[in-house]
């Protein structure tokens, strides 16, 4: 009987290890999505030649640095208002080394205040007036605007006659 015991009394307390292990399944995705959106924005980011960061596919277009910059921008402003922190600076240097920092810092913002979450907290409500979403939402919604704008970043790449990057997941 005693054995039973402690067999069952080991099975439990091992499960309930794994089961902590996997705590945050939600904040944990979205962590490895954003880490996987950064590594695949700074690398079509870096297709592009320095001297065509002037680049525009129209003249209506942000130019390629302006576009990549707004990406850092826009994920700042989503994590930020989602986080309930300050935003980050707007990017002011659309040359290449200075796209490629301020998405660096953009994302590595957003990455460190999201692993502090839980997934609780992604149900929460944030922002304010008629812009209040969850933090979930807010998350989400930076990161697919990041795709949109990534993808346009692939057309100029391809006007250029460049190959993107190969897709990230």
């Amino acid at each position: 009987m005693k054995k039973w015991f402690l067999l069952g009394a080991a099975l439990c307390v091992t499960s309930g290890m794994a089961f902590a292990q996997d705590s945050n399944p939600l904040v944990k995705a979205l962590v490895k999505h954003w880490q996987t959106s950064k590594e695949f924005t700074l690398a079509v980011a870096d297709k592009m030649p320095d001297d065509q960061y002037t680049f525009k596919a129209s003249p209506a277009e942000m130019s390629f640095g302006q576009m990549a910059s707004h990406i850092a921008d826009a994920d700042n402003f989503y994590c930020s208002t989602a986080l309930g922190s300050k935003p980050g600076e707007k990017g002011t240097d659309l040359s290449k080394t200075g796209v490629a920092k301020h998405i660096t810092e953009a994302y590595d913002g957003c990455i460190a205040g999201i692993e502090k979450l839980s997934d609780a907290d992604l149900t929460k409500t944030a922002g304010k007036g008629p812009r209040q979403s969850t933090v979930f939402e807010l998350l989400w919604g930076g990161f697919t605007h990041s795709a949109h704008h990534r993808a346009a970043l692939e057309v100029y790449l391809r006007l250029k006659g460049i190959e993107p990057p190969k897709y990230q997941f």
